[in-house]
């Protein structure tokens, strides 16, 4: 089996330009959304918002590599470099190295990708990990580098990448093309084109022992804010997160050949559906801040508690609704107090109920989010 790095025309990745075209539209039409909706924010809110979404990524993004990583601490570190925080609590090296890239990410958009970027971008994520012998650098183990699956004694080859000796023949070329179809470049290309093309080549080429996956996400986002001109803050990890299968089986069937047609139309289609997501999130945002006006210190501390937790629950909010037996676990009370606390919000009009007897639910009754 031959893969995409063993073609003849490799890294000539060839694609049906016209297909594309409809999602370079609408691409750039809701980029227009998404700003128009961040205008509605507050300054303060900005920030806040800000730290929401880059958190999300950075969780997301390493979600989908099998690592799980604390929110809390994650925000802590992102509070921290962005100045928005004097505490200077630890923070576990893991959570702090995710945190240190993509602030870096979000600062440097605009600058031109380097092999110094690249090594500076893994010492960050991979600052926990003591058991790579190379970090900061690209691999120069002898071994193939495989992307497998499966039980020892039955491994699946998904991937099999270029050899270490040619890494920075490889690199050069990559970090090149990536510079040279910037937008002010000689060869501009469109923002979903690039961006797609720019994940399929670096992790076909998985330059590094560890983290591929996360700096090849990193560098597609980085793409989409050269061409919007401002940092993107789209919902990219956490759209393929929620789909991962989807992006793996993408990923998969475009690793054997250079036209690529097929990954374009997906990625650009993901794209497409985290840029919606974000613009709910933000629109969710402006929606939360105007229920915390209208409804103040309405609450008691049990009703403080169940609704902070309905907000962190996010866009998709709690499956099914709000329960009675929810409340009780997230407020520790009973059974009588729980119903008159859910009653007394329905009729502060902060939550709305729907069905009766034990198929009633709560949700948050947020208008604005609707129209």
């Amino acid at each position: 089996m031959k893969w995409n790095w063993q073609q003849t025309d490799w890294p000539q990745f060839t694609y049906d330009s016209k297909a594309l075209e409809p999602l370079e539209r609408d691409f750039l039409l809701r980029s227009g959304e998404f700003i128009g909706a961040f205008k509605h924010v507050g300054e303060e809110d900005k920030n806040a918002l800000k730290i929401e979404l880059i958190s999300d990524e950075a969780l997301k993004t390493s979600q989908i590599e099998g690592e799980i990583l604390d929110r809390d601490s994650v925000q802590s570190s992102l509070r921290q470099q962005f100045g928005l925080s004097e505490e200077d609590k630890p923070v576990p090296l893991a959570e702090r190295g995710i945190a240190e890239m993509m602030v870096d990410l979000y600062t440097t958009f605009d600058a031109r990708l380097t092999h110094e970027t690249l090594f500076t971008w893994h010492k960050m994520l991979l600052a926990a990990d003591k058991s790579l012998g190379t970090v900061g650098r690209y691999r120069t183990h002898a071994e193939p580098m495989q992307v497998v699956s499966g039980r020892f004694d039955k491994r699946t080859v998904y991937f099999k990448a270029p050899p270490s000796a040619s890494m920075q023949n490889e690199m050069d070329a990559f970090v090149q093309w990536f510079n040279a179809t910037a937008p002010q470049s000689n060869s501009p290309l469109q923002p979903l084109m690039r961006a797609g093309i720019a994940h399929l080549y670096f992790v076909s080429i998985h330059p590094f022992e560890d983290g591929n996956g996360r700096i090849g996400r990193a560098i597609a986002e980085k793409s989409l804010a050269q061409n919007l001109g401002q940092p993107s803050l789209i919902a990219l990890a956490y759209t393929i997160e929620r789909a991962r299968k989807a992006y793996y089986d993408a990923l998969e069937r475009n690793n054997k050949r250079t036209e690529i047609t097929d990954w374009l139309t997906y990625f650009g289609k993901t794209i497409l559906e985290a840029q919606a997501t974000t613009v709910r999130r933000v629109d969710f945002y402006v929606a939360k801040s105007k229920f915390y006006e209208k409804h103040g210190g309405a609450f008691n501390e049990r009703q403080k508690k169940a609704v902070a937790r309905m907000f962190k629950e996010g866009i998709d909010g709690f499956k099914g609704g709000l329960s009675r037996e929810n409340y009780i676990v997230v407020t520790h009370t009973s059974q009588a107090t729980a119903t008159r606390d859910l009653q007394d919000l329905v009729e502060k009009g902060a939550l709305i109920k729907t069905g009766e007897l034990r198929h009633t639910r709560y949700f948050l009754n947020l208008p604005e989010q609707a129209a």
